[in-house]
């Protein structure tokens, strides 16, 4: 909705603006304050900087590293969010970018098909699941419907979109994966080809591509969204191939994780927070080196099992670089505060060491360097 106090708005943007200048403030920040602000991507609600204060304060305070943007409010079960029209968003996405002194990742989940946030009814152009793209096994029509994507985007001014999806469609049942048209194919040859062609455009444009959800959620018949998923029984090591050629050809781009059990890689801990699947997996076995980011923390998969301190814990023991917060499973706008106080606390009883914290932001920055991400 809109603002119905202009001078209100105004005076709230200024004094945003004014927190956020480096030449306004008054002590330097605290260097460990901003490694650990950098591991945070949060959510949030507002479709102007002036609405969403909180976003705001999370940037210039707490420093956080990105932000993730979503067309549809859960919890509230509104069609507001982030996205109204090309227009607001770029507005939107370029006060977020300005407020930070760090450059920030602005993330989406752009997939193409059903999971799609930029829709033809707001004014984007139409998108093409990856099931279809499968299907055809074109590589003309994979290639413009990865630079139609990255085109929208980059003049949108996001930067990193939370595609494409690596999981092979092992269960065409599946309600989050083959349900949803979100994969290429059953085949791993289908889906490295096609996920080539779809990182290959995003390049051309500056657009990082995460591949998701390490390490396969194609067979599961359950959503983490929802509840405690087991792919212990259906999963196989064929799940792991895109991954596995993708890293052996230099893939370094990010790659997310996913909240699955899967008791043939770790008895214990669901992906995100196991230490063996993604320090010993994906980084030994599969030799990468990039980021590794969280599918969102507040999904019910691990919010409802797990404790918010006990799981931030275990995500960065496990090896977790970017902890996400969609803020849209559930809404705490108080989140980014909640996590960076328990990173500090895990450092001050030395449960995880600052060299720990170090590594993580070596990767991020690395990330945003190679991709010359800039604040205008």
């Amino acid at each position: 909705m809109p603002n119905k106090n202009p001078s209100r708005v105004l005076a709230t943007v200024l004094l945003l603006t004014l927190l956020c200048l480096p030449a306004q403030a008054t002590k330097k920040a605290d260097s460990l304050s901003v490694k650990i602000g950098q591991m945070l991507m949060i959510g949030f609600r507002g479709v102007s900087l002036a609405e969403t204060p909180q976003i705001a304060a999370d940037i210039c305070e707490r420093h956080i590293g990105g932000v993730v943007l979503f067309d549809y409010d859960v919890p509230s079960h509104s069609p507001s969010r982030n996205i109204s029209s090309p227009e607001q968003l770029a507005r939107l996405t370029q006060e977020l970018q300005k407020m930070s002194k760090i450059p920030l990742l602005i993330a989406i989940d752009q997939e193409g098909g059903k999971v799609n946030r930029l829709k033809p009814a707001r004014g984007f152009p139409p998108s093409t699941s990856a099931d279809h793209l499968g299907v055809l096994n074109n590589p003309d029509s994979t290639r413009a419907a990865a630079l139609q994507c990255a085109r929208t985007l980059k003049a949108m001014h996001i930067n990193l979109n939370l595609a494409p999806v690596a999981d092979l469609n092992v269960n065409p049942d599946n309600p989050v994966i083959g349900k949803l048209g979100r994969s290429f194919s059953a085949d791993p040859a289908v889906v490295i080809s096609n996920i080539n062609l779809t990182c290959s455009a995003y390049r051309e444009e500056g657009i990082i591509e995460t591949l998701k959800h390490f390490p396969g959620h194609g067979s599961s018949t359950t959503d983490t969204h929802r509840d405690f998923t087991d792919i212990t029984e259906s999963w196989t090591e064929k799940e792991l191939e895109p991954y596995r050629v993708l890293i052996a050809a230099g893939y370094r781009d990010p790659i997310m994780t996913a909240h699955v059990f899967n008791g043939k890689l770790d008895p214990l801990y669901p992906a995100t927070l196991s230490k063996a699947i993604l320090d010993g997996v994906l980084r030994g076995k599969l030799g990468f080196t990039g980021v590794i980011v969280s599918d969102d923390m507040q999904m019910k998969a691990i919010a409802d099992h797990y404790g918010l301190e006990t799981a931030i814990q275990l995500a960065i023991e496990a090896g977790v670089d970017i902890l996400l917060f969609g803020n849209n499973t559930s809404y705490d706008p108080e989140i980014a505060s909640k996590a960076t106080a328990i990173i500090h606390s895990l450092l001050q009883k030395k449960i995880i060491t600052e060299e720990r914290i170090n590594r993580s932001y070596q990767r991020i920055m690395e990330l945003k360097q190679r991709y010359h991400i800039n604040r205008t």
